[in-house]
């Protein structure tokens, strides 16, 4: 599980001083990057391989709103590996207090959208630190 610390913006509130919902999305973006990247699989050396990760399907429940200069916590952990596609699964926290759960399935596919078998090294790296 990676544990992504951020502190809200006054960009990313709406006129209610709240966390615009669709900025969630990019925590969940931020929160998987991390997470990659501290078990060892980096995008930018997966799009330099030719492989991509795109959204194929995204969920968010909010059960709280986040606020201006709140410290929020976007817990990101690798809920299931297949053959071809990972999902992930969200946490968005302030303190102990959860704010927004989700989860996003990532195919993997070339230039040209095509579906690929993630490779065997990657998969088990992805596999080793699977969560559910």
């Amino acid at each position: 599980m990676n544990k992504l610390k951020l502190r809200i913006s006054y960009a990313d509130t709406d006129q209610m001083g709240m966390v615009y919902y669709a900025n969630y999305l990019k925590y969940f973006e931020r929160g998987r990057t991390e997470l990659l990247r501290e078990v060892g699989v980096n995008y930018k050396e997966l799009e330099a391989k030719g492989f991509y990760l795109p959204v194929l399907s995204a969920e968010c429940k909010y059960i709280s709103p986040a606020k201006y200069d709140d410290v929020i916590i976007v817990e990101t952990k690798i809920q299931e590996v297949t053959a071809a596609s990972i999902t992930c699964y969200y946490e968005v926290k302030l303190g102990e207090k959860i704010l927004v759960i989700g989860k996003t399935k990532h195919p993997f596919v070339n230039k040209d959208l095509k579906p690929m078998r993630i490779p065997k090294d990657i998969k088990e790296v992805l596999e080793k630190h699977l969560e559910k």
